[in-house]
């Protein structure tokens, strides 16, 4: 794995943020791959590779309520789920059309959760070997590179 996670610094410093998305989403069966930040009620989008749709950059803001990013907060611990009409961890607990999830907790420099990286899609996705162990230790590099003001050009246009 730190073969992999040597790559997506390469890719992250060379090609930038967005590069880097798409360089954990090419490995999972998943559309969509993102960087979530914690906000009070609203989980704010910043930065998204959709594989559909590449060129798209971020994502909207959601109610924490209505995502799975929220049970990873609240529980402080990576979540995956193949298929949530059929996993009764979460089947009637989140609204949402996200059908599989994969995520990890971003922890800010003190230790103190700041979001998620996931992948998700609308569709149930094959079950595979984990993403988690990637995500773990991508998360902490996505973390890095939004606080040094390299933030995704899509994410600074919108504040």
């Amino acid at each position: 794995m730190q073969d992999e996670i040597n790559e997506l610094r390469r890719v992250m410093q060379q090609q930038g943020f967005h590069a880097a998305l798409q360089y954990l989403n090419h490995r999972t069966p998943h559309r969509y791959t993102g960087v979530f930040r914690f906000d009070g009620e609203l989980l704010r989008n910043e930065a998204l590779f959709d594989r559909l749709q590449p060129a798209v950059q971020q994502g909207a803001d959601v109610p924490m309520a209505v995502t799975y990013c929220s049970l990873v907060g609240r529980q402080q611990a990576p979540l995956e789920i193949t298929d949530a009409t059929t996993d009764a961890r979460v089947r009637g607990l989140i609204d949402t059309p996200v059908v599989s999830y994969c995520g990890v907790l971003v922890r800010d420099a003190q230790g103190q959760p700041f979001g998620t990286l996931c992948h998700y899609d609308l569709q149930r996705c094959q079950e595979r070997t984990t993403d988690q162990p990637l995500l773990e230790a991508a998360a902490s590099l996505f973390y890095e590179y939004l606080q040094a003001g390299s933030r995704p050009p899509a994410a600074s246009a919108a504040r």
